[in-house]
């Protein structure tokens, strides 16, 4: 719009320009016309009353005071030439420095006569005006031509141009007026029209397959909008479709890998087991005097196994259990001291900072996290290490209630710092390497923060937080 203005309002300033030389050039053509025939009818006239004989010679005795006379009625002067060029009289009084040609150029006299009208105009610039000439011949009683009537015209545009100042002057207020008003027009109506692409913006800048999508609803929109609308809202559609058979293609995929992994697990024990009682079956002898002996070497071996598949069948049920958020005020130091009990290694020790940190959690699962970090460390420490040590720590943390577990096991190697946490990755020969993912879960659940630093060789540190309850009751 305000391009269209800039263009419209130049194309027009071209065309008022072109328009008003166009009138200036027939103005004075119309002009010079008019009062070169009204001079020739005062001549025409001058010829008839005479009582000289016409005749080229006699003129400048026809003329003598008429000239001036003629020139002051038609407010113009005017020159009178021979047949042949040479200057007879002039309404202009004669000066020094007078500009009038004594005698007409040959060209002219070619032209004048070679014209069909007998008339010639000469167009020429004299002191940065524009300057016109018209010759005609001036005619006897019997229109027999005896001289040249020569009517110099100077072109005064001054005025024309001052009217043309002034127009274009006006026309540029109108334009300006017209270039704001196209300017705020153009803003308006811009936000209006792009108000609804705004929306249809936003809306897939927010457009997420994990979550529900919103469909767009616009009151009245553009035939155009309202196509774009009903394509995205159809895209939406095929959206939450697709997704929805994504997470259940997703949620079928783990269940698979879940049951191949338990299958995996479970026939680990149950092929010895196999072997164990076939083995027994084959060499079974009653009366062999070590029978006892064999039987409940058979019998370990049996339950050994089964132990294992219960381990198994426990890892993988606490994993899918997700943590109930029981929410007891806890003394957070007393209950990590509970869960240490159970171990028997000498080389696990415990300090606080306080004797009571108050936290709001679920006994069951702080056990179970601390449990799980302390089995981790165990396992981490190798056999060959003659100075093991496990250190377990309970303290503040601005608003966080902390718990560490350091050992000078083995530690993590760089390569595999990012697998930590995810199902089914262990370093050790034996486990689920479901442990770390269960405690991730519990931590998480009750919006706490797990994290760990470890150097290769040297141990591991892994440190979890949990939101303080702050001063409340404690549960004993």
């Amino acid at each position: 719009m305000i391009l269209l203005v800039l263009i419209a309002s130049v194309l027009i300033l071209g065309v008022t320009i072109y328009q008003f030389r166009e009138i200036n050039i027939d103005y004075h053509e119309n002009r010079m016309v008019r009062k070169e025939e009204q001079i020739r009818q005062s001549i025409d006239l001058t010829i008839q009353k005479t009582t000289y004989p016409v005749t080229t010679e006699n003129l400048g005795l026809i003329f003598k005071d008429d000239i001036y006379e003629i020139a002051v009625v038609q407010n113009m002067n005017f020159n009178i030439y021979s047949l042949d060029g040479q200057l007879i009289k002039s309404s202009r009084p004669k000066l020094d420095n007078d500009p009038i040609s004594l005698c007409l150029d040959p060209e002219v006299l070619n032209q004048l006569d070679t014209s069909i009208d007998k008339r010639y105009v000469e167009k020429n610039t004299a002191a940065g005006d524009q300057y016109q000439a018209s010759y005609t011949y001036i005619s006897d009683r019997q229109f027999k031509p005896i001289g040249i009537l020569n009517l110099p015209y100077f072109e005064d545009n001054s005025f024309n141009d001052k009217e043309l100042y002034e127009f274009l002057a006006r026309l540029g207020g109108v334009y300006f007026l017209m270039l704001i008003l196209a300017i705020v027009l153009a803003f308006f109506i811009s936000k209006y029209i792009t108000r609804s692409l705004e929306t249809i913006s936003d809306m897939m800048e927010r457009t997420d397959l994990t979550r529900r999508n919103e469909k767009i609803h616009l009151d009245k929109p553009g035939e155009e909008i309202e196509k774009l609308i009903s394509s995205y809202n159809a895209m939406i559609d095929e959206l939450s479709q697709s997704a929805a058979k994504l997470a259940k293609s997703e949620r079928e995929q783990a269940w698979r890998e879940m049951a191949k992994q338990v299958a995996h697990e479970i026939k680990n024990p149950l092929t010895p087991m196999r072997l164990s009682v076939q083995s027994f079956e084959r060499k079974f002898d009653p009366n062999d005097p070590d029978v006892k002996d064999k039987v409940a070497e058979y019998s370990k071996t049996l339950i050994q196994q089964i132990d294992t598949m219960s381990s198994i069948a426990s890892a993988f049920s606490s994993f899918a259990e997700m943590p109930a958020q029981q929410n007891e005020t806890l003394n957070v130091v007393k209950i990590v001291k509970l869960a240490l009990d159970i171990f028997n290694e000498d080389y696990i020790h415990f300090i606080a900072e306080e004797e009571e940190i108050i936290a709001k959690l679920d006994r069951t699962q702080l056990i179970r996290v601390v449990t799980n970090l302390v089995k981790n460390a165990i396992q981490a420490i190798p056999e060959d290490n003659t100075n093991p040590r496990i250190l377990v720590s309970v303290a503040v943390d601005g608003d966080m209630v902390k718990i560490s577990v350091a050992d000078n096991g083995i530690g993590i190697q760089k390569e595999v710092e990012d697998k930590i946490f995810e199902p089914k990755f262990t370093t050790k020969t034996s486990g689920m390497g479901l442990g770390l993912v269960m405690v991730k879960n519990i931590v998480e659940t009750y919006k706490g923060i797990i994290n760990f630093t470890s150097q290769p060789g040297k141990g591991t540190v892994f440190c979890v937080k949990f939101p303080r309850a702050g001063n409340m009751i404690t549960i004993k």
